[in-house]
């Protein structure tokens, strides 16, 4: 989330968000093969993402904090091509990570709108 917010603020420049997120205190702890495919799967899918993420969000993504569009992008990411990772995993994920860094009421928008995506795209995991 955090390197999708990077992005966002600063036009995406992916080898720089890959520098930068080096020097992040928590990225030591991460999963750098998972990171790797992550980073690289939203950099090749984040146009078919932004344009497919209108049809489950009910605001219009320039009233998203970048906050809040980091989250339900890499959410987004995981719930359609991850499918190693249970939906329930992947929402119950965002969901924490907008708690402790977004907005106060956040938490129910992100996780209505990713409700909407796990029955697009995990509607077998679901019934």
């Amino acid at each position: 989330m955090k390197s999708i917010y990077r992005g966002l603020m600063n036009a995406f420049d992916y080898d720089d968000i890959k520098k930068d997120i080096l020097e992040d205190p928590d990225y030591c702890r991460c999963d750098e093969e998972f990171y790797n495919s992550l980073i690289d799967g939203i950099k090749e899918s984040y146009q078919e993402i932004i344009v497919d993420l209108d049809n489950y969000i009910d605001k219009k993504k320039e009233e998203l904090n970048p906050i809040e569009l980091s989250i339900l992008i890499v959410a987004y990411y995981e719930l359609k091509t991850r499918l190693d990772i249970p939906f329930k995993v992947s929402i119950n994920e965002a969901l924490e990570i907008t708690k402790s860094f977004g907005g106060q009421e956040s938490f129910k928008f992100i996780n209505g709108s990713l409700d909407k995506l796990a029955r697009k795209y995990r509607a077998l995991e679901i019934s």
